[in-house]
């Protein structure tokens, strides 16, 4: 699996200009309160060119008139830290285990770098990605250009759309993990839907739901899971979750685990006491017709505004339907009527990050579809109490929200496990 990591570095070092480098760093350890840490994560991008697991590292790629070196400055070994806290790779494990030309102590980095980088054209790293970073970055090239009187100046260029492009289009080994991320997460909606009781708890659906995600091999939320029964499935980020459930209410539940580095994004809303009322179900095929029709408009030779197109103007003509909205369906869609209940865009890239790195605009033009990218669809309707709506409307949000995969072919679901059928949903829970 290393080998992927190398060859990756390798594809980025060719698309740097010659006698160009780029410095990405690693995540450092973050706390949660006096002297106990967060479970560390490392830096997507970071992880994603090495594969490398410890805090307070960074790489240095280099295209050398053609020729590509990578190097890393890692943790020192330190014997008695590792007895506390578990093996360190140190220089000699990251190139032995990690195929790096060149390793070196992180402590050495304010001294070595402005010398690796010495001589190079340009500099790209990712602007503005870590506090402080970007002081350090100048102050390396500051030295690096102050070392004799002729040494020629370095540009600095902000390489984010340089990697977080590489990491759109996903490869065989990235594709094979989102599933297995999906299929967990799948199988623990499922298991929410089966469990969810009136009189419960927000907070006891998001344990099971964590459980689920845990017993399957993914231990950690890709996001904090949103559990919103009724109302509050109006609030789009609500993550208090920690209210009771009623009968009548129903349950947004958008949460998925991360497995292996990797996201997996599912949302699903079903009734509390296992029925849809008339009222939730007419709101429900609303948004599920919006779904199914932006799904298949992901598919190469489209762009990706042409889901969020079609489900705007489904969702505007359901609320024409229902009385919800009133007046032509075309000249309501024209003004943007449907954006007081259909707020957000239809979806997002997912990959090592739940919101995915890569661009969404390529030449001021709104991206296309190609094989291999992954994102999220995911329509809703949500109909506050304030809303000036009939009051049997008020208190109803829906959303449904599956992950896609761009194939040569078409697209694959990889979350239709999980049933978004009203039909399917209600066998299920009876």
């Amino acid at each position: 699996m290393n080998k992927v990591y190398q060859k990756r570095r390798d594809i980025l070092g060719k698309l740097l200009p010659k006698d160009c480098g780029i410095i990405i760093p690693g995540a450092d350890l973050q706390y949660r309160n006096a002297d106990s840490s967060y479970n560390f994560r490392q830096d997507s991008s970071f992880y994603y060119l090495s594969g490398f697991c410890e805090a307070d590292s960074t790489i240095l790629i280099k295209n050398n008139n053609g020729s590509i070196e990578s190097s890393i400055f890692v943790p020192k070994k330190d014997k008695l830290k590792e007895t506390w806290d578990g093996h360190i790779e140190g220089p000699e494990g990251a190139i032995s285990s990690y195929a790096f030309d060149n390793a070196y102590v992180n402590e050495d980095i304010d001294s070595l770098m402005p010398d690796l980088i010495i001589g190079m054209d340009r500099i790209f790293y990712l602007l503005g990605n870590k506090d402080n970073f970007d002081q350090k970055v100048v102050s390396w090239i500051k030295k690096a250009t102050s070392k004799d009187r002729h040494s020629k100046s370095i540009d600095i260029a902000n390489g984010t759309s340089l990697i977080g492009n590489m990491r759109l289009i996903k490869d065989d080994e990235e594709i094979a993990i989102i599933k297995k991320a999906c299929e967990i997460s799948a199988d623990a909606h499922i298991e929410g839907m089966r469990s969810v009781k009136p009189e419960m708890n927000e907070q006891a659906m998001e344990a099971i739901y964590l459980h689920e995600f845990a017993k399957r091999g993914g231990r950690f939320a890709a996001y904090t899971p949103i559990v919103a029964g009724g109302s509050n499935a109006c609030v789009l980020h609500y993550v208090e979750n920690n209210e009771t459930l009623g009968k009548s209410d129903l349950l947004l539940v958008d949460a998925g685990c991360e497995y292996d580095m990797y996201a997996s994004d599912i949302t699903r809303t079903y009734p509390v006491n296992g029925k849809f009322s008339s009222e939730q179900l007419a709101i429900y095929e609303v948004v599920l017709e919006a779904l199914h029709a932006a799904i298949e408009c992901v598919k190469i030779g489209n762009n990706i505004m042409d889901p969020q197109t079609k489900s705007e103007k489904i969702i505007t003509k359901g609320l024409v339907d229902l009385g919800i909205l009133k007046g032509d369906v075309d000249e309501l869609y024209e003004k943007g009527a449907y954006k007081d209940f259909y707020m957000h865009k239809i979806g997002h890239w997912m990959g090592l990050d739940v919101h995915d790195a890569g661009d969404y605009m390529e030449n001021n033009e709104y991206m296309n579809y190609q094989a291999g990218m992954v994102t999220t669809i995911e329509p809703g309707i949500y109909i506050s109490n304030d809303a000036e709506v009939e009051d049997k409307w008020k208190g109803i949000g829906i959303r449904i929200e599956d992950n896609i995969l761009v194939t040569k072919s078409g697209n694959l679901n990889l979350t239709s496990k999980v049933p978004s059928d009203p039909k399917e949903i209600e066998a299920l829970m009876s």
